[in-house]
């Protein structure tokens, strides 16, 4: 009986035996399911595989196929560079402007400016008055001229002239020597020291300093503040900041088709003909009555000069 009892525990164990590895090997496979999941000592984690939701450090990500292609906006966009453009605006703005006042400003120089089509431009200028005179009248520096208008701008006059060279002569000087320089195409400022002083002076000096063929004196009486003589040619005014003023200039100095002698020079003769530095006086005396005529009674024809 004990034998027999033997051998059945034998038969079972070894049926059970038998029959171990197939229970071990689910159990292996479980263990090793529970156990994937987990760091077994010195163990590595398969490549890819994520540890909590993370990311290895190392690892590489492929393109994103939604992001493909684009850029983010936040670390790519570019700042405008507003006060470039406008530094450049105002550069821009400020050269038209300048470039449209030069053109502006030639554009009312060119109005004034004698041509074969426009050969007296004066004649549009408000309150201007013209006058027919012979030229080459000359008389002695010890005659007078009965001049029909004061100051004049045409007629008899001296044979040696005024120098007109951008002279600003600081007291009045002799008519009949002004009246020459016309003659050579110079345009005479003349002002009533009474009544235009000070800045009003040098401003209207400003105008004949250093300009060729314009000359400036004082002219006591003169019924007017300012006036402009030209050969054939005469403007008055009251205020040296009137734009007819460079209008004149503009129009009649050294106006070809409007004075007798062109090409005649202005520069001074020096002492004992005309001298700038001491010009012979002016005369608010009356003519005498064998003063030269305005029809040239009394006067030399003259050569030139």
């Amino acid at each position: 009986m004990a034998s027999g009892g033997s051998g059945r525990g034998t038969g079972s164990s070894s049926g059970r035996s038998s029959s171990g590895p197939a229970r071990g090997g689910g159990n292996g496979q479980a263990r090793g399911r529970s156990g994937g999941g987990q760091r077994s000592g010195g163990g590595q984690r398969p490549a890819g595989q994520r540890s909590g939701g993370g990311q290895r450090p190392n690892a590489k990500r492929g393109p994103n196929p939604v992001t493909r292609g684009k850029r983010p906006a936040a670390a790519t966009r570019r700042q405008v560079p507003w006060l470039l453009i406008g530094a450049i605006s105002v550069i821009v703005v400020l050269a038209v402007g300048v470039i449209g006042f030069a053109l502006t400003r030639e554009s009312e120089v060119s109005a004034w400016r004698p041509s074969d089509d426009n050969r007296d431009p004066s004649l549009a200028i408000p309150g201007i008055v013209t006058g027919q005179y012979a030229g080459q009248q000359h008389v002695s520096p010890q005659q007078r001229v009965a001049y029909d208008r004061s100051p004049p701008f045409g007629g008899p006059h001296d044979g040696y002239w005024a120098a007109c060279n951008g002279v600003v002569y600081p007291t009045p000087v002799r008519t009949e020597n002004m009246v020459h320089s016309l003659e050579h195409g110079a345009v005479w400022i003349a002002y009533n020291p009474d009544q235009v002083t000070g800045p009003a002076v040098q401003q209207l000096a400003a105008k004949v300093q250093g300009q060729d063929y314009t000359m400036m004196s004082p002219y006591p009486g003169l019924d007017q503040p300012i006036a402009l003589q030209s050969w054939g040619h005469e403007l008055k005014l009251g205020d040296p900041n009137d734009p007819r003023i460079d209008q004149f200039i503009s129009s009649l100095r050294q106006n070809q088709y409007t004075y007798p002698e062109v090409g005649a020079s202005c520069d001074a003769l020096g002492p004992g003909a005309f001298d700038p530095d001491n010009p012979p006086p002016f005369d608010a005396s009356p003519p005498p009555p064998d003063a030269v005529t305005m029809d040239g009674r009394g006067a030399q024809s003259g050569n030139g000069g």
